[in-house]
């Protein structure tokens, strides 16, 4: 039987749960497809899952996206449906498996590479490109002229925001730890950066930047992938009837609260996760394309902190930087 590398681990737990062993690659059934991978995209969700904040049935092989050389396809796929053929570059939603030599997945959360778009790139943008795009256009509409704040703006997930957010006319301001993280959020496209830390007030700030007056000054979303250090900051931050986007816990998960919270100023909250915006075929179909010609098209820059080996050490340096929130950009298995 033919093995391959991968980060398979057994229990969930601290970083020494992560190992990579060889494990047999995997046959594509019904509705897969078999690709053999060139880069995965480390998402904060890898150090969930590793983790256990997301319980999952063991073994468990780590990462959510990929992108490489189609080699095997299963019973019911062909190019006529799906679109690619043995052969194909391509990149997949995987929902695990990606940190490994060959990564099986679902035909449907498959797409081929169009023209312009190398499978680098493509295992830079597709994860958080999609999980901003459907920020910005689902979980709250961004409209032009609208005020929008994006915590950690330098991040990867936060330049993409900050990008995706000004191409469709808002007002972006960015919070970031360092003067050398605002001049990346402001590289994106954030028209004002906020330092957070210290003795800095950032809804005062905010107010400078956006004006109004009592309730209606603030910002009309805020997109917040901090999580539990800035939760309770951004109600006093968002205007009357603004909405809260809570997309991620880099500082730990946000506590509970209480729904009257929302009432002084009418505001929403949602905690929405990828999936659901592309659970169907046409979604994920649409969403990527429209991902892939904003790439094309010269407004995404994508940023790159750095690229790791598959391998244990490699894979636990990638989950022990990104949490640390001293990066900026995306993480790269390079396999």
């Amino acid at each position: 039987m033919a093995t391959m590398r991968a980060c398979q681990i057994s229990e969930q737990g601290a970083l020494d749960v992560i190992k990579v062993k060889q494990v047999p690659v995997p046959t594509p059934g019904m509705g897969q497809v078999l690709f053999k991978v060139e880069y995965a995209g480390v998402n904060f969700i890898d150090t969930y899952q590793r983790a256990g904040i997301y319980k999952l049935p063991m073994p468990h092989i780590l990462g959510n996206e990929s992108s490489g050389e189609v080699v095997a396809v299963g019973e019911g796929v062909d190019e006529a449906t799906f679109g690619f053929k043995v052969g194909d570059k391509v990149c997949g939603y995987t929902a695990g498996g990606s940190f490994a030599e060959f990564c099986l997945t679902k035909a449907e959360k498959t797409v081929k590479l169009p023209e312009g778009v190398s499978t680098k790139v493509a295992a830079t943008v597709l994860l958080q490109g999609l999980t901003a795009l459907t920020m910005v256009k689902e979980a709250h509409e961004v409209k032009p002229g609208q005020f929008c704040l994006v915590q950690a703006a330098a991040g990867g997930l936060g330049l993409l925001i900050t990008q995706l957010a000004k191409y469709f006319g808002a007002h972006v301001i960015g919070t970031t730890s360092t003067s050398e993280k605002g001049e990346l959020a402001k590289a994106a496209g954030a028209q004002e950066v906020i330092l957070y830390g210290g003795d800095v007030n950032v809804a005062e700030e905010v107010y400078k930047i956006t004006g109004g007056e009592g309730i209606d000054r603030g910002v009309h979303v805020v997109y917040d992938g901090v999580g539990k250090d800035t939760f309770d900051a951004d109600f006093d931050i968002l205007r009357r009837k603004g909405t809260l986007v809570t997309l991620g816990n880099a500082s730990g998960p946000v506590p509970p609260f209480a729904p009257l919270k929302l009432g002084p100023k009418n505001l929403k909250v949602c905690r929405p996760v990828l999936n659901q915006y592309v659970h169907t075929r046409g979604e994920f179909q649409y969403y990527t394309s429209e991902l892939f010609k904003i790439y094309l098209a010269g407004h995404l820059k994508l940023s790159v902190h750095g690229e790791y080996p598959l391998s244990s050490e490699g894979i636990t340096q990638a989950q022990v930087d990104i949490m640390s929130r001293k990066t900026s950009g995306k993480l790269l298995i390079r396999v």
